[in-house]
């Protein structure tokens, strides 16, 4: 899947939130973004129910890693990416279920799964480091 991290480059200041150099949130804000566009080729009657709770799925992902980051405390950092690990389990079955109903081809399910277990994989890195730490 084409991204656009590559134009993130140009946005990165001294200022910039610290969740937004982490990979796992870059590639989690670029797939809420391309799966908000892919909920606009539903039908209007799957976009209402099916497109919408799959881009509050999608983009829970991201807004949880940047709320965990800002928290302060580890404890609390690690319980918000549990949260966008359930998230990301809903947009993965959501995006079974429309694959399923045949509202997205196959192979467009096959390239989206493959974008959220890579964002999975990369959340159970950063859980685990973060358990590692004593203090933030």
């Amino acid at each position: 899947m084409a991204t656009r991290l590559d134009t993130l480059e140009g946005l990165e200041t001294m200022d910039q939130p610290a969740h937004e150099r982490l990979v796992v949130w870059q590639l989690s804000h670029e797939l809420a973004l391309a799966v908000y566009r892919l909920v606009e080729l539903f039908p209007a009657s799957a976009r209402f129910e099916l497109g919408r709770h799959l881009r509050r799925a999608a983009f829970s992902i991201p807004m949880n890693l940047a709320e965990g980051n800002a928290r302060g405390s580890v404890r609390e950092y690690v319980q918000f990416c549990r949260v966008a690990r359930g998230s990301l389990a809903e947009v993965r079955y959501t995006l079974r279920a429309v694959t399923d109903l045949g509202l997205v081809p196959r192979e467009t399910f096959v390239k989206y799964a493959e974008g959220y277990d890579q964002v999975g994989k990369m959340l159970y890195s950063l859980i685990a480091s973060l358990r590692k730490r004593k203090s933030w």
